[in-house]
């Protein structure tokens, strides 16, 4: 008889399991409703395929989920598929199939998967070597951003117009924000393009973002003396390290990370590996006298003097023995404070300013002293915008050169922070 409510809900259980086929004006070939001895009833669909010598049967749903209605609906999907010459199961597999493939590929191309995965590659670049700190912290800064604009998506579902959205969350006078986000983005799309993430980029037809001005900061020889008493006031290894910054003129990753290993206590040089610097290029440092004090302090124990020696191994700036320091921004807050509350009481002003500045003041005070321009460059590892010819065939190391401009500059230093001498009254 037809399958209808009234039908289903009459169909008593039996002692065996036992099938209503549907009947009559507008049933579906096969369909069916099995009612089993416990009295579950499911609907089914039972069919050949052309050439097959038994049928099958297709169970589509229980009774009660699914109205009668509803599973003779889905049985005319299944009969024409049928009629087609598809196997109801086999079309089911090849959407499970397809589903698994749709939930791996989510897996796989999820954004944040892919993001993490292309920082672990990029901690190191083309030939091996080890990319500088301050480049992996402006990555992961970068991820950060991208991973809260496209959490849960897929990275080859996201367009132009998303990329260029997730700029314009940044605030406009964020210039180097926005520009990095570009720029790191960029180098991710095309990782990912290459490891077939993705088979386009968003950024065809995208305009960059306007590039930061060149900061021109330089903090003069008023500010310099607060700074560096506010350093003292900022406990080990930042304060230390941010002082050895302005003495050496060096980049901050490189003084962070500066290891016993790399000094010569007896010939007052730091060398820096190539591995640890820009140019990949090995860069002497000589240290003058305030720096290897400072040095000297580190490499003492609590409450003795400076030793003879220093260590021979492991990092100099470090709160855990297994990594350098880390935390920075958060001391140079502290520092700020510092400097703040010193200038109130002073009433002076420093305006805000750089860890960065500091190499640019070491520079500019160089090229103050009549320390020559190549000279200045060589001592903060510019190399790169000296003579290429000079820089394959003249092998001369300057070290001396180096280590009068360094010390003429830690005896300025020095000048500045010394203290005055106070007149005595002539009345």
């Amino acid at each position: 008889m037809a399958i209808t409510k009234r039908t289903v809900d009459a169909a008593e259980p039996r002692s065996a399991a036992w099938f209503l086929w549907d009947e009559g004006k507008g049933a579906i070939a096969g369909f069916g409703l099995r009612i089993s001895p416990g009295g579950a009833k499911s609907y089914v669909l039972q069919y050949r395929m052309a050439g097959a010598k038994a049928d099958r049967r297709y169970t589509i749903g229980r009774h009660g989920p699914w109205t009668p209605d509803q599973a003779r609906e889905r049985a005319a999907e299944l009969r024409r598929l049928v009629d087609t010459g598809v196997d109801p199961f086999d079309h089911d597999a090849a959407r499970d199939e397809a589903k698994a493939q749709e939930r791996k590929a989510n897996l796989d191309r999820d954004f944040t998967r892919v993001a993490d995965a292309w920082l672990e590659s990029y901690k190191v670049d083309a030939k091996g070597k080890q990319r500088r700190a301050s480049s992996l912290r402006i990555a992961k800064t970068v991820m950060r951003h991208l991973k809260s604009q496209f959490e849960g998506k897929r990275i080859d579902k996201i367009g132009r117009g998303d990329f260029k959205a997730a700029i314009d969350a940044i605030a406009p006078e964020k210039v180097a924000m926005r520009s990095s986000v570009f720029s790191y983005g960029r180098i991710l799309w095309k990782w990912a393009f290459e490891s077939e993430f993705v088979d386009e980029t968003p950024f065809t037809h995208l305009r960059a973002p306007a590039k930061p001005a060149s900061r021109r900061r330089v903090l003069d020889d008023t500010e310099l003396p607060i700074i560096w008493r506010s350093t003292r006031k900022v406990d080990y290894p930042f304060g230390p390290a941010f002082r050895i910054l302005l003495l050496t003129g060096q980049r901050r990753g490189e003084v962070f990370g500066m290891r016993w290993e790399e000094m010569d206590k007896a010939k007052a040089v730091w060398t820096i590996p190539g591995d640890r610097t820009k140019n990949k290029e090995p860069h002497a440092v000589p240290l003058s006298t305030m720096v290897v004090a400072e040095i000297g302090v580190l490499a003492a124990k609590p409450d003795e003097p400076p030793p003879d020696k220093w260590p021979k191994k492991g990092l100099v700036f470090t709160t855990n023995n297994r990594t350098a320091a880390s935390g920075v921004s958060k001391a140079k807050a502290r520092l700020d404070s510092a400097v703040a509350a010193a200038t109130t009481e002073e009433g002076l002003v420093v305006a805000p300013w750089r860890l960065h500045d500091l190499r640019r003041t070491a520079k500019t005070g160089m090229q103050a002293l009549k320390v020559s321009a190549e000279i200045s460059q060589r001592v903060l590892n510019h190399i790169s915008s000296l003579d290429p010819m000079d820089r394959v065939y003249g092998l001369y190391d300057f070290l001396d050169e180096k280590r009068a401009a360094l010390d003429a500059w830690a005896d300025h230093v020095a000048s500045l922070i010394a203290p005055k001498a106070v007149e005595a009254d002539s009345a």
